[in-house]
């Protein structure tokens, strides 16, 4: 049985990817089935330490992203697609597969268009609130279409309705149970004071950084502050915070990272009282699995629409705040945990709805649909 997996160009598609991969793993493993063979095709892969990891064999093509904006970089990107669909045709034809397996993004384009053309089957995934363009596109010839958001249903014709799972977001089996002990000792932070964990997204969020940095110095006097800062920026978020809070004696609560590796996310994760946090589809699923309340702070609708949408679909189902990052100040920002962490019956109310939000072993049911349509596509 070979599948190949394709999407990418953040970690919010990426990883769904592994989780999936692991499932059908597992479900190989417990139905006896030949171990199935998996392969990535698409471009550079936002992780390919854990590619490796998972014996997926990477299949470079190119992949031109389409922005929203008038741009000279869309007519150069559209050679770099048509060159990568060329690729990816030669690539599918090579390897055949059972099935083709696409979490959506700019990257998995020419890998849907190449299994369009070959027919082979397709299975598509799509995290966000409103779904993208790609995924929207592929309805037309997948199999299944697999959905995170209660609201995202709605934005595919009428005639693809039978052929759609809402079946939650797949997370990785390691950060999807957090780690209840030893998260103080680990990060190395007091035990008296509860922590809020500031999430960037994986390439961090500067407006996020600027705020936090500003509020730092109130709110270290009240609680522990977990902050990942995005690689790019822990250089320059170290040395502002430690400007900021040169004459603080609580200077100790503050911990910055990067990006967190799993152990630290677990750890952090399972001594967080509330997060602050971007809002990728991914993430909010997380947060949700985690049962932890949230201020959710989205990219803004004219860099990109699907972040407010996930955002405010998590805000309705009352497990999370939002705060417009147009609106962002560090008294806001202050004044929003304080609120929330004011209020313990309003932090019950939230990781209830976390907990009824999330869905279970999302990754294992999009896992059992591919590999039951691999199946079909063998027999025949």
């Amino acid at each position: 049985m070979k599948i190949v997996l394709t999407g990418g160009g953040s970690g919010g598609h990426f990883y769904p990817l592994i989780a999936v991969a692991e499932a059908l793993e597992d479900i190989a493993k417990e139905k006896k089935l030949i171990e199935p063979e998996l392969f990535y095709i698409g471009p550079e892969p936002f992780d390919r330490a854990t590619l490796l990891e998972h014996e997926i064999i990477h299949k470079p093509t190119a992949a031109g992203k389409i922005r929203r904006y008038p741009s000279v970089f869309n007519v150069l990107d559209l050679f770099k697609t048509v060159w990568g669909t060329i690729r990816a045709i030669i690539e599918l034809f090579r390897t055949y597969p059972d099935v083709v397996f696409s979490t959506g993004g700019f990257a998995a384009f020419p890998t849907l268009y190449a299994a369009r053309i070959l027919t082979i089957p397709i299975v598509i995934y799509d995290a966000d609130a409103a779904p993208g363009r790609v995924s929207r596109w592929s309805a037309s010839f997948a199999r299944w279409i697999a959905l995170a958001h209660p609201d995202a249903a709605e934005h595919f014709q009428k005639k693809h309705l039978d052929k759609i799972a809402r079946t939650g977001h797949p997370i990785r089996k390691e950060i999807e149970v957090v780690a209840m002990e030893g998260g103080h000792e680990f990060l190395k932070l007091e035990e008296t004071a509860p922590t809020i964990f500031v999430m960037g997204g994986s390439s961090g969020a500067r407006a996020i950084n600027e705020a936090l940095l500003n509020a730092l110095p109130s709110l270290v006097e009240r609680y522990n502050v977990v902050h990942q800062t995005g690689r790019a920026n822990l250089e320059e978020v170290q040395q502002v915070a430690k400007v900021v809070l040169r004459d603080s004696r609580y200077k100790n609560r503050y911990r910055a990272f990067g990006l967190l590796n799993t152990l630290a996310l677990r750890m952090a994760a399972g001594i967080s009282s509330l997060i602050v946090s971007r809002a990728g589809s991914g993430t909010i699923f997380e947060i949700a699995s985690w049962g932890i309340p949230a201020i959710l702070i989205p990219i803004p609708t004219e860099i990109s629409h699907d972040q407010t949408e996930n955002a405010f679909s998590y805000a309705r189902a009352g497990a999370a705040t939002v705060l417009e990052q147009h609106n962002l100040t560090h008294h806001l920002l202050i004044a929003e945990i304080d609120r929330t962490m004011g209020d313990p019956a309003l932090r019950e109310k939230m990781r209830t709805a976390a907990k009824q939000f999330a869905r279970p072993q999302a990754a294992r049911k999009i896992a059992q649909i591919i590999v039951d349509t691999a199946l079909e596509h063998t027999s025949k």
